[in-house]
Protein backbone atom coordinates (compact mmCIF):
# COMPACT_ATOMS: atom_id res chain seq x y z
CA UNK A 1 0.00 0.00 0.00
CA UNK A 2 2.72 2.52 0.97
CA UNK A 3 4.67 1.75 -2.18
CA UNK A 4 1.58 2.35 -4.33
CA UNK A 5 0.75 5.60 -2.55
CA UNK A 6 4.27 6.97 -3.01
CA UNK A 7 4.24 6.12 -6.72
CA UNK A 8 0.68 7.41 -7.28
CA UNK A 9 1.30 10.75 -5.56
CA UNK A 10 4.69 11.20 -7.23
CA UNK A 11 3.22 10.57 -10.68
CA UNK A 12 0.19 12.77 -10.03
CA UNK A 13 2.62 15.60 -9.28
CA UNK A 14 4.54 14.83 -12.47
CA UNK A 15 7.66 14.25 -10.41
CA UNK A 16 10.39 11.80 -11.42
CA UNK A 17 12.03 9.39 -9.02
CA UNK A 18 15.20 11.45 -9.36
CA UNK A 19 13.36 14.64 -8.38
CA UNK A 20 11.75 13.00 -5.36
CA UNK A 21 15.09 11.51 -4.32
CA UNK A 22 16.69 14.94 -4.52
CA UNK A 23 13.91 16.47 -2.37
CA UNK A 24 14.45 13.75 0.24
CA UNK A 25 18.24 13.70 0.00
CA UNK A 26 18.31 10.00 -0.91
CA UNK A 27 19.27 8.08 -4.03
CA UNK A 28 16.94 7.36 -6.94
CA UNK A 29 17.52 3.69 -6.12
CA UNK A 30 15.97 4.22 -2.67
CA UNK A 31 12.82 5.68 -4.22
CA UNK A 32 12.72 2.86 -6.76
CA UNK A 33 13.09 0.26 -4.00
CA UNK A 34 10.24 1.83 -2.00
CA UNK A 35 7.95 1.95 -5.01
CA UNK A 36 8.75 -1.62 -6.01
CA UNK A 37 8.14 -2.74 -2.42
CA UNK A 38 11.68 -4.12 -2.10
CA UNK A 39 12.30 -2.15 1.09
CA UNK A 40 10.24 0.09 3.35
CA UNK A 41 11.32 3.64 4.15
CA UNK A 42 12.08 4.38 7.79
CA UNK A 43 9.45 6.06 9.94
CA UNK A 44 11.45 9.27 9.74
CA UNK A 45 11.56 9.02 5.95
CA UNK A 46 7.80 8.38 5.75
CA UNK A 47 7.34 11.62 7.68
CA UNK A 48 9.63 13.45 5.23
CA UNK A 49 7.77 11.98 2.24
CA UNK A 50 4.46 13.13 3.73
CA UNK A 51 5.86 16.62 4.19
CA UNK A 52 7.22 16.80 0.62
CA UNK A 53 3.83 15.72 -0.76
CA UNK A 54 1.84 17.81 1.76
CA UNK A 55 -0.19 14.81 2.86
CA UNK A 56 -0.64 13.11 6.20
CA UNK A 57 1.30 10.01 7.16
CA UNK A 58 -2.09 8.32 7.58
CA UNK A 59 -2.85 9.11 3.93
CA UNK A 60 0.47 7.60 2.82
CA UNK A 61 -0.26 4.47 4.83
CA UNK A 62 -3.78 4.16 3.44
CA UNK A 63 -5.44 4.75 6.82
CA UNK A 64 -7.08 8.04 5.84
CA UNK A 65 -8.31 8.59 2.30
CA UNK A 66 -8.93 12.32 2.76
CA UNK A 67 -6.58 14.69 1.03
CA UNK A 68 -5.65 18.01 2.52
CA UNK A 69 -4.27 21.26 1.20
CA UNK A 70 -1.90 23.21 3.41
CA UNK A 71 -3.23 26.74 3.56
CA UNK A 72 -1.17 27.86 6.52
CA UNK A 73 0.21 31.34 6.07
CA UNK A 74 -2.52 32.37 3.64
CA UNK A 75 -4.85 35.23 4.59
CA UNK A 76 -8.33 34.30 5.81
CA UNK A 77 -10.02 35.77 2.75
CA UNK A 78 -7.85 33.63 0.46
CA UNK A 79 -8.70 30.50 2.47
CA UNK A 80 -12.37 31.43 2.21
CA UNK A 81 -12.06 31.78 -1.58
CA UNK A 82 -10.38 28.39 -1.80
CA UNK A 83 -13.17 26.78 0.23
CA UNK A 84 -15.75 28.32 -2.07
CA UNK A 85 -13.86 27.07 -5.13
CA UNK A 86 -13.77 23.54 -3.72
CA UNK A 87 -17.49 23.69 -2.94
CA UNK A 88 -18.22 24.90 -6.48
CA UNK A 89 -16.13 22.09 -7.97
CA UNK A 90 -17.96 19.49 -5.87
CA UNK A 91 -21.34 20.87 -6.98
CA UNK A 92 -20.27 20.84 -10.62
CA UNK A 93 -19.11 17.22 -10.30
CA UNK A 94 -22.24 16.06 -8.45
CA UNK A 95 -25.16 18.19 -9.69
Amino acid sequence: MLNQQIRMIRLSRKMSQVELAKELNVTKQSVSNWENDNIQPSVEMVMKIAKVFSVSVDYLLGIDQHTYIDVSGLPDDTVSHLRQLVDDLRKAKNP
